[in-house]
């Protein structure tokens, strides 16, 4: 009986110690002398270029926060492990310790708040509409009795069903499972239209085998701050994110990767993705911030 009771705290006290390091993330990173990265394959702001390689805006901004973290830990080396992340997964994986940080393409809003904590938003989105540029389609009216084609796990469609200029339309809803599916539909006609985050639509575009049959179209159909995200209840490593993030700003490194991501020719097919920075991302630098997609408002 007595040795089943020390198993049991033993048990106990084994489960206190990974939840304690759970929500202790700089303790984890300083003792296994790794952390984890959450990254996306097929981002606007974060893709892979196959064998393991990840690059993108976002991407290499969260290798600098991990460096500066590297710093601040006294560490003279760590490993920092590459998780690729999807719509459907990435809050998930963070949640039960699989990825200590991820910086994809995710949106800080208030539902997603119940579940994770975000960094100080570094990319404010504009959800838009992609289509052939031979659609004939230019705006919201002109969705009635289309295909539209967003990704699994995102909100972008529920977005549109929101807008006031979408009342009365039908439309059929189909899912691709990450965003390069989603543009496949979209470029072999199983989709006339691409709903999706701006600089998600710029990237496949520039990506595709022909850039100039495809356009952006339309009304901003949402203001989306994208950030950053981190398991809740750990408010040292969000310290040290955001700390990261504002030196970056401050020194000028966060508008050279943007204009290296977004204004200059990227890998792997040497094309500029051409979107300059927005009143709305240049205001969120100007004023760190965590605030959610609630609080923001779109403009006409």
């Amino acid at each position: 009986m007595k040795k089943q009771i020390l198993v049991a705290a033993i048990s106990v006290l084994a489960a206190g110690t990974v939840f304690a390091q759970a929500n202790d993330t700089l303790a984890k990173i300083k003792s296994s002398g790794a952390v984890t990265f959450g990254v996306r394959e097929s981002s606007g702001l974060g893709y892979t270029l196959g064998n393991g390689k990840y690059v993108g805006f976002h991407t290499e901004m969260g290798e600098n926060i991990l460096h500066d973290i590297q710093k601040q830990l006294g560490l003279a080396k760590m490993d920092i492990k590459y998780q690729p992340v999807t719509s459907q997964n990435r809050i998930p994986l963070v949640q039960n310790g699989t990825v200590d940080i991820e910086c994809g393409s995710t949106t800080n809003n208030l539902s997603r708040q119940k579940d994770a904590a975000f960094a100080y938003t570094t990319y404010v989105e504009e959800v838009r509409i992609a289509v052939k540029a031979n659609s004939g389609i230019t705006g919201i009216k002109d969705l009635n009795g289309k295909t539209l084609v967003t990704t699994t796990g995102t909100t972008s469609v529920q977005t549109l069903r929101k807008n006031k200029k979408a009342d009365g339309l039908t439309f059929k809803e189909v899912m691709g499972k990450d965003h390069a599916d989603s543009f496949l539909m979209l470029e072999t006609g199983r989709a006339d239209a691409f709903i999706m985050d701006g600089s998600i639509l710029a990237a496949n575009i520039s990506k595709s085998k022909a850039p100039n049959d495809y356009k952006i179209v339309g009304e901003v159909l949402s203001v989306e701050p994208i950030a950053c995200m981190l398991r809740k209840d750990d408010p040292a490593f969000k310290k040290a994110v955001d700390d990261s993030i504002v030196r970056q700003i401050k020194d000028g490194t966060l508008a050279k990767l943007y204009d290296k991501w977004f204004m200059q020719p990227i890998p792997p097919n040497n094309v500029k993705i051409g979107l300059p920075l927005s009143a709305a991302t240049k205001e969120a630098w100007e004023h760190p911030n965590d605030k959610p997609m609630e609080d923001y408002k779109i403009t006409d």
